[in-house]
């Protein structure tokens, strides 16, 4: 008789070696999350250019504060990072980019692309005025 080896019933993280595919897809659900906030931090700031000058005002100040800036800078990266992730599942749906140094390019290209995006993003607002 042979010996039986016993495994769990189900997978579960301590099974899994942690690659970068996988803390991405998990990022790219958490910066999913992030931007139903941000959204929120959008909305505020529309209804205050509609309600009048002192509102906006308020709004402004927020944003224009380092934490404001921080979570915008913050906001930016994540609707960055969602979208470059959406597009590699996008890939992955239509049955490509399953080879290993495919899934590994789409993941570091969502990576980078979306810190580079970013800071291009701000780097463009600051050029034309709008980091006053």
């Amino acid at each position: 008789m042979t010996a039986r080896i016993e495994r769990p019933l189900s997978p579960h993280m301590q099974v899994y070696r942690w690659t970068l595919t996988m803390a991405l897809s998990i990022i790219h659900r958490a910066t999913g999350m992030a931007l139903y906030v941000g959204t929120l931090l959008l909305v505020w700031w529309l209804i205050a250019a509609a309600s009048g000058p002192a509102a906006y005002a308020h709004v402004q100040a927020f944003a224009g504060s380092i934490i404001g800036r921080l979570i915008v800078f913050g906001y930016t990266w994540a609707l960055m990072h969602h979208m470059l992730s959406g597009i590699r599942h996008f890939v992955w749906d239509l049955g490509y980019g399953f080879k290993a140094n495919e899934r590994e390019a789409l993941t570091w290209g969502a990576l980078i692309g979306g810190i580079a995006l970013t800071v291009l993003i701000w780097i463009i607002a600051y050029a034309i005025g709008g980091g006053r």
